[in-house]
């Protein structure tokens, strides 16, 4: 018999997106559905979420949740993926103006513990013998991040499921912590409100509660898995995480293929690939005319797509960037985040209107263009759990220059001297996490690019030939879900 898992997550592409959370809960249940896991994913029912599924259908009444009482479960498909979806259809919680977690303005809605509380609720309900849905219930639940972390605490501790849990930490640094008073407004026990459960610094930590609670806890990498037992990545919980350190899985994500693909994406003016990459140059030439840039081939074009936080560490390129611009590169950014950091972008492309272009939001189709007409791709990363956008840079021939953290560790080998000559490099990493060590990177692969066109063809042909595919991470999950069951 198949076995049965429920996917919980907070966003899913194509239907909401913020993050890589979204593509991963997008791609991971549509890759084990192809292994044949019966797989559904929970998901709230924002705006956007209902809009986007045609097909939905009410199939049970849900009672009793914290702060709203009731709800609606209704169930739809994913019409790209074919994927089962479950939407949790409860007005006051979830169908406003703004995004997933804040307003509008970008605020965060102050009933966050509710809407979240609510959905991790639902969750262990569908996992136990109250469940409304009688004739499909869960063999493993699947939680992602802080907003479903609160499901394990719910089946053990008041819902008393058979199903076992699991919960992948995308990012320590978002954990979910609430005033004390949200335990008994979440029905959750006060009993368990100690370091031996869901407390936190005298608050209510959601993440807490998933990692001390689920009966397996994956990361986005190996890398990460080891990392978060440190003071440096684990935010406070690494003592929490060491004490599970054995039972942690670190698996890489892959990417979803058939959206990033340089032979079919259809965002691109040109398509090429691996053994055909001069199409690559005409869609260089393509985002220097979108950009105003000028038309020149041979200018090292370097891409940025990334939230600008302290985390993405692009800090680190402005003391540098101007320089760079002086030598003959151009430059080519997407993204949105510190408003200090979007000033100092946007002042340099005002001084280098040919050179440089600063696009601040986000925009699916630039950044498959930013990512395929550029040269060099720019990552330097404080921490990255595991990152999309190198394996994105690999797949379209755009060698990613990144720090050695995480999934960036993981996945990027360094073009030294051995491996290139084993052929196994693809791409830049740095030495350390300063500015000193980015340029010094940056500089590398300027030289590469501009002395040895053979071997920065044979750079890009590594990155492009690996499979980055959900295949092997997938077949990994399943083995991680049957060794629970």
């Amino acid at each position: 018999m198949a076995m049965k898992v429920l996917f919980v997550s907070s966003e899913v592409f194509p239907l909401i997106k913020t993050g890589g959370l979204a593509d991963v809960s997008g791609s991971l249940p549509t890759a084990l559905q192809g292994l044949g896991v019966d797989i559904r994913i929970l998901v709230p029912g924002y705006n956007a979420v209902l809009a986007a599924l045609k097909d939905l259908t009410t199939v049970a009444s849900l009672d009793y949740l914290p702060q709203i009482g009731q709800a609606e479960l209704q169930l739809g498909t994913i019409e790209s993926t074919q994927v089962k979806i479950l939407v949790i259809k409860a007005p006051d919680l979830y169908e406003r103006d703004g995004g997933p977690y804040a307003d509008p303005q970008g605020l965060e809605w102050q009933d966050n513990p509710a809407r979240f509380g609510v959905l991790s609720k639902v969750a262990a309900i569908l996992a136990s013998d109250n469940s409304p849905i009688q004739n499909w219930r869960p063999d493993i639940v699947h939680c992602n991040d802080w907003q479903t972390g609160l499901t394990p605490a719910y089946m053990k501790l008041t819902e008393h499921s058979r199903a076992k849990s699991i919960i992948s930490l995308h990012n320590m640094a978002f954990q979910g912590c609430y005033p004390q008073q949200w335990v008994a407004s979440l029905g959750l026990p006060s009993t368990n409100f100690t370091i031996e459960g869901f407390e936190y610094h005298n608050q209510l930590s959601f993440l807490k509660a998933g990692i001390f609670y689920a009966d397996a806890i994956s990361t986005v990498s190996p890398r990460y898995a080891q990392e978060i037992q440190t003071t440096a990545f684990g935010f406070g919980l690494e003592g929490l995480l060491s004490k599970r350190g054995h039972e942690i899985k670190g698996i890489l994500n892959g990417i979803e293929t058939d959206e990033w693909n340089p032979a079919t994406d259809q965002y691109l003016t040109k398509h090429y690939s691996a053994s055909k990459l001069a199409g690559k140059k005409q869609v260089k030439k393509a985002l220097q005319q979108q950009f105003g840039l000028d038309i020149d081939a041979d200018a090292p074009l370097l891409g940025v797509v990334s939230r600008l936080t302290h985390q993405k560490g692009l800090d680190m390129l402005l003391p540098h960037l101007q320089s760079l611009i002086n030598q003959g590169c151009q430059f080519a950014l997407l993204g949105g985040g510190e408003t200090a950091l979007e000033s100092a972008f946007l002042e340099i492309a005002a001084q280098n209107p040919n050179r440089a272009s600063v696009t601040i939001g986000y925009n699916e189709s630039l950044s498959h263009q930013i990512m395929a007409g550029c040269d060099m791709f720019v990552m330097p990363s404080r921490f990255e759990p595991c990152g999309l956008n190198q394996l994105y840079g690999l797949a379209y021939g755009t060698p990613p220059i990144v720090n050695a953290t995480g999934g960036l560790a993981d996945s990027i080998i360094d073009a030294d001297a051995t491996h290139l000559a084993n052929k196994t490099a693809n791409g830049f990493v740095m030495v350390e996490a300063s500015a000193d060590g980015l340029i010094a990177s940056i500089q590398r692969a300027l030289e590469m690019f501009r002395t040895n066109p053979k071997l920065w063809k044979q750079l890009q042909t590594t990155g492009m030939s690996q499979d980055l595919s959900w295949a092997k991470s997938a077949q990994e999950y399943l083995a991680l879900y049957q060794s629970l069951v």
